[in-house]
Parts: structure tokens; C-alpha cells; sequence
């Protein structure tokens, strides 16, 4: 039996949207007040869901510490009150949530080996979310 479990995390992180290949003016059209030169931040609330096999014996799918600690080190260590834009990942890439979202799961996806990284999903604002759940499965994010 496969059973699923979901776990939020939250990090705080500033970002400005903008695209080099842009004039100021056309990423001002495009991105609007988010192309601020100053940036903006955001407290981003983050859903991790994993799945796989019920363990006869733990009764768990994984044990949340093991979860905690590989979003620590690989997310929220890295990308928790920082500008996103240098991070190394955005350095050819605006730091969209979209693109922030596949970068989360990638990065987990390589670390986390407890289970099956079924999908992740940043919420930006109350009204915006997004979801990547790998190219395998389902293709693709969902704005919703």
C-alpha cells in the first residue's frame, strides 16, 4: 500500500525579477512592480511530498527527521534570507517561484533517499502557488 505524506517548511528570501535579455523597459512591462532594481521578498511556504511503502515496522513512510533534515540542508540553508538572484542557480535564470519551485525539487530529488519525491509546491503569496512534481510524473507546474 503506497500512502503519502506532506511536510511545510518556510524561508524568507528576496528576489527581482528581470531578464538580461531585456530592456529596463520591457521587463518593467513584463514583470511590473517585480522588476524593482531593489527587489522585493517574499515568506515562502514550501510543501514537500514524499511517498512510497507503509514500513511494517515504523508504521511511517519516512521518518520526518530524516525529511527535516535533507530540506535543511539543501534548502533551507541554502536559499532561507538570501537574494535569490545570486544564487548560482539563478544566474542565468530569472528567479521566478516557477523556477524556484523546480529548483527545490531538483535539489532534493537528488538528496533525499527515504522515499519518493512525489511533488513540491511553493506558495508565493495567498493567491499564488506553484507545483512541480519532475518531468516524470505528470510533466509538469501547475499555477494555480
Amino acid at each position: 500500500m503506497r500512502a503519502y505524506l506532506s511536510r511545510r517548511y518556510v524561508i524568507s528570501a528576496s528576489h527581482r525579477l528581470y531578464s538580461k535579455d531585456y530592456s529596463e523597459e520591457k521587463n518593467r512591462a513584463v514583470y511590473g512592480k517585480c522588476s524593482n532594481p531593489h527587489g522585493h521578498g517574499h515568506n515562502y511556504v514550501i510543501e514537500v511530498t514524499v511517498g512510497g511503502q507503509v514500513d511494517p515496522v515504523t508504521g511511517m513512510v519516512c521518518n520526518l527527521a530524516d525529511l527535516d533534515s535533507c530540506v535543511q540542508r539543501t534548502v533551507i540553508d541554502r536559499f532561507d534570507h538570501t537574494n535569490l538572484n545570486f544564487d548560482e542557480r539563478f544566474t542565468h535564470e530569472v528567479p521566478t517561484t516557477e523556477n524556484l519551485c523546480i529548483a527545490i525539487h531538483n535539489l532534493l530529488a537528488e538528496h533525499f533517499v527515504h522515499a519518493d519525491l512525489e511533488r513540491v509546491r511553493v506558495e508565493e503569496t495567498r493567491n499564488n502557488f506553484f507545483e512541480y512534481a519532475g518531468k516524470g510524473k505528470h510533466g509538469a507546474l501547475n499555477n494555480r
